[in-house]
């Protein structure tokens, strides 16, 4: 659990330097995903397969942070960022 706030924290600076601010929803299921994140991460369980083609419209930039938070973990696959960038990419819309 320490380590999914610490993930939160590092997620929130991340958006906070690039003046993106998700709304209370946005933001819970951004903590619920990456509490999902950090049990795969200690379980190897892994994720369904995933189509990097369904990711195609999601910007440079919610991708590289997805990545950077995606190896705070270690031992995660890419496909774990791809799904994180849709958060990042639709927190972008509150702007």
């Amino acid at each position: 659990m320490q380590f999914t706030e610490q993930v939160l924290a590092f997620i929130n600076t991340l958006l906070k330097n690039r003046s993106i601010t998700p709304n209370a929803v946005q933001e819970k299921m951004l903590r619920s995903h990456v509490r999902a994140m950090a049990h795969r991460s200690l379980t190897g369980e892994s994720l369904p397969d995933v189509e990097e083609s369904l990711f195609e419209e999601i910007s440079a930039d919610s991708l590289a942070m997805a990545k950077e938070v995606v190896e705070q973990f270690g031992n995660l696959p890419v496909e774990e960022a791809w799904l994180l960038s849709v958060h990042f990419e639709v927190a972008k819309d509150n702007l």
